[in-house]
């Protein structure tokens, strides 16, 4: 259905779309199928709009923006695809902005040019977004921030004076979470795990990761092959770990806790304290080729 008081140029429209009152759409632009886009929105040429896409009212899609499958566009929301924009002056061509299918942004969220905004991602009312985003991540503020993932089945963050067990399987397949003896004196305290014992393997390896501002995100992969175990030396932080189907989160915020990752488990860490020390120990030597960095081919690699 296209709204007799719509401006609609395009031949390029999916079959059960409607386009209500006060709409542009220019020719070049293509819309697929059981799309909604509601009044007063504006679609310009080099548009590729996917199927299943609601666009709430007073939305501006602009020259090469790609909005892919299942995608929720909230009322006002504002795209750009110029980082130093000049009445007149056009480039040779515009940024790329990919939104990625099953997200959604809210209402009045303002997207800069050249952005990836992640599948399944959820995009805060009035957010301005100015970095890509992963896949499953909510953002918000301004500039947007990662404020947590969103849930495939269960999503649970266990605070530090309810660690219950000594060793605690996660949801997620493989995952521990681990309670280390601590020893209080006069002296200092002192905490101690055994490798093989209460760490899983004997490890090869190991790096530290600190300094990180609040708003950055680290992790963001999985290995093939190789084991990781996490704790947080000083500080806090926060710790993700998905197999493809379950994905729950953890607060690491003492010395005598600590997370083991098997292999094929994405893990991302954020919310770092500005003191946080994170210690993570690996199985394997460095490997670049142990790693999968793309959520996507992770998920269909860990359901083979």
């Amino acid at each position: 259905m296209i709204h007799k008081l719509a401006d609609v140029q395009s031949k390029h429209i999916g079959e059960n779309t409607n386009i209500w009152q006060f709409c542009v759409v220019l020719p070049g632009a293509v819309i697929g199928s059981n799309c909604n886009v509601c009044a007063n929105s504006l679609i310009e040429n080099n548009v590729i709009i996917g199927d299943n896409v609601t666009i709430k009212s007073g939305v501006q899609i602009w020259d090469g923006i790609h909005v892919e499958d299942n995608v929720f566009i909230g009322p006002n929301v504002t795209f750009t695809n110029d980082k130093r924009p000049r009445s007149k002056a056009y480039p040779d061509t515009y940024l790329k902005t990919v939104v990625k299918k099953g997200s959604s942004i809210g209402a009045n969220a303002t997207i800069l040019p050249g952005i990836t905004i992640g599948e399944n991602s959820m995009v805060g009312a009035g957010s301005v977004v100015t970095r890509n985003i992963p896949d499953n991540a909510i953002v918000m503020g301004n500039p947007a921030k990662i404020t947590g993932y969103v849930a495939t089945s269960t999503e649970t963050i266990i605070p530090s004076n309810n660690f219950g067990l000594e060793y605690q399987k996660s949801k997620v397949n493989g995952v521990s979470l681990h309670k280390f003896h601590l020893v209080n004196d006069l002296r200092g305290n002192l905490s101690v795990g055994e490798f093989e014992k209460e760490i899983p393997f004997t490890p090869k390896r190991y790096f530290t990761v600190f300094g990180v501002p609040n708003k950055e995100v680290r992790g963001e992969h999985a290995h093939k092959e190789c084991q990781q175990f996490l704790i947080c030396v000083s500080g806090n932080c926060s710790v993700l770990v998905d197999d493809g189907k379950n994905r729950e989160e953890y607060i690491l915020d003492s010395i005598d806790k600590g997370i083991y990752l098997p292999a094929m488990t994405w893990g991302v860490q954020y919310k770092y304290s500005k003191d946080a020390v994170l210690l993570v120990f690996a199985s394997h030597y460095y490997d670049a080729d142990d790693y999968i960095r793309d959520y996507s081919t992770f998920t269909q690699m860990s359901q083979k």
